[in-house]
């Protein structure tokens, strides 16, 4: 409870960025609570709505700041850290960007093996859904156990089955709200300019990426 009263966000001169966080009652843990979310605020990132005109975007691009999350924050135990966090970043350029899987590279793995499949991103995935949100299908459209994973900087994406990898087409399933790190899904931009005349359709839940293992 109380998260927001132990994580901060400051600029480079130390000091506090005001309300960053969209603060929502119910705290988003992962199940084994090792993993929270936490939301910049939508109101001071998509351009045309009050917070970002009246109080400015909490991030700028060209800009370094640091999260920072208090020693006084208690664990499960109810013990205090050992010591309080600080994580530096510089901030880039906004990505308004749709998500597409035209220019993920799949990499099969060799049949009769467990060697891990391998897809690359062009750009880094929000790291717990795609963990959750890319699963693969045999050819009879069995979903296959195992273990995913990921790496470069969340720019790699690997799958070890349980069982060794049967010599047939397989495919692979991402489902659309998949996100990247600026919350962009699969055709769908995070911020969309409605005097663009974007229109969003969604006629599957999930895109389908073919791929071979011989």
């Amino acid at each position: 409870g109380h998260i927001y009263d132990y994580i901060h966000l400051r600029d480079a001169k130390g000091k506090a960025v005001e309300l960053p966080f969209l603060e929502i009652d119910e705290e988003l843990w992962n199940p084994a609570m090792t993993r929270l979310t936490l939301f910049i605020d939508p109101g001071r990132i998509k351009r045309g709505v009050t917070p970002l005109e009246e109080i400015g975007p909490a991030l700028e691009q060209g800009k370094s700041y640091a999260l920072e999350i208090d020693r006084a924050w208690q664990d499960a135990n109810g013990q205090p850290l050992r010591e309080s966090f600080r994580k530096t970043f510089s901030v880039g350029s906004a990505d308004r960007a749709a998500l597409t899987t035209e220019d993920w590279k799949i990499s099969a793995p060799k049949s009769g093996t467990r060697e891990p499949l391998a897809v690359s991103f062009p750009k880094p995935l929000d790291h717990a859904l795609a963990l959750r949100m890319i699963q693969v299908v045999d050819s009879a459209a069995h979903l296959l156990e195992g273990q995913p994973a990921l790496a470069n900087e969340e720019r790699r994406w690997t799958f070890i089955p349980a069982q060794p990898w049967a010599r047939a087409p397989h495919t692979l399933l991402v489902q659309k709200t998949i996100e990247d790190l600026a919350g962009n899904n699969i055709g769908k931009a995070f911020e969309v300019d409605m005097f663009d005349g974007v229109e969003r359709r969604f006629t599957n839940a999930t895109v389908r990426l073919g791929f071979e293992v011989r």
